[in-house]
């Protein structure tokens, strides 16, 4: 079954209208066209199921809906095609040395969780741009977002429930490392023991930019979210899996251009 979406209409349409509306999520009268009122059913329906709310009924919407979703074909691991030029490509402005150095390792963590395949390797390194620039796992810096004008480094973190952090001076301690800028105490205790690595990232941070951590971590970042971001890339959406990652849409046109380049490369 093709992915539904406003504008659609037909059979299938006046189906997905009886199944959100047994679902107790009413998209107005059945009439086989996919409108506005579909379509905010669906955007509803998503969110209650943690889904992408998007209003596109995808196969992940329609399996929740109970639609028989043929199961799909293992995906391809295309990590042995990954190249050095073709990331160097796809990341303007980093040295080569980094990505000579740290690919390896980026790679092979992508390979160990699974996440081998085209689109997860076009995420992942396009990720990385925008969060390192330089293709390195680094720190984060200082900026207006986390330090106030008379605060100590990060203190804007260091009361934040949202991150787990307990006060200072857990702000600074678990500001973002590695190459996706894992922040804050929640995720290096969740992380580190997805890892097996007991508490040794809450006791020991600056951890999480050691190239093989930061390269699992990565990975173990994005698997945590697999699901949605899947759903959101078969749609084209690069807002929504950008937003998955980081939260907002901070850096999404040199994201949406790496993954562009890669995915014209690759």
């Amino acid at each position: 079954m093709a992915n539904l979406r406003e504008g659609a209409c037909g059979p299938e349409v006046s189906e997905l209208q009886s199944r959100l509306k047994e679902h107790g999520f009413d998209p107005g009268k059945i009439d086989s066209k996919f409108g506005p009122g579909t379509e905010a059913a669906v955007i509803a329906f998503q969110k209650s199921e943690g889904l992408v709310a998007d209003g596109i009924a995808g196969p992940q919407t329609m399996a929740k809906l109970g639609f028989a979703v043929a199961p799909s074909e293992p995906l391809e691991d295309i990590t042995d095609r990954v190249t050095v030029p073709v990331v160097s490509k796809m990341c303007p402005g980093a040295p080569l040395g980094n990505i000579k150095r740290f690919l390896p390792d980026v790679l092979r963590a992508l390979g160990r969780f699974e996440l081998g395949d085209k689109v997860m390797v076009l995420m992942a390194i396009a990720t990385i741009r925008v969060e390192t620039g330089g293709f390195d796992p680094i720190s984060e810096g200082k900026s207006r977002f986390n330090t106030s004008p008379n605060g100590h480094p990060f203190d804007l973190y260091d009361n934040r429930k949202d991150l787990g952090n307990r006060g200072r001076p857990d702000g600074n301690d678990f500001k973002g490392r590695g190459f996706v800028q894992l922040t804050g105490r929640a995720n290096y205790q969740k992380f580190g023991e997805q890892l097996h690595l007991g508490d040794e990232l809450v006791t020991n941070p600056g951890k999480a930019n050691d190239p093989e951590i930061a390269s699992d971590l990565l990975a173990l970042f994005i698997k945590d979210k697999e699901a949605r971001i899947r759903e959101a890339l078969s749609d084209g959406d690069l807002r929504t899996a950008r937003k998955l990652v980081n939260g907002g849409s901070h850096g999404l046109v040199e994201f949406s251009e790496s993954y562009k380049i890669g995915n014209a490369l690759l």
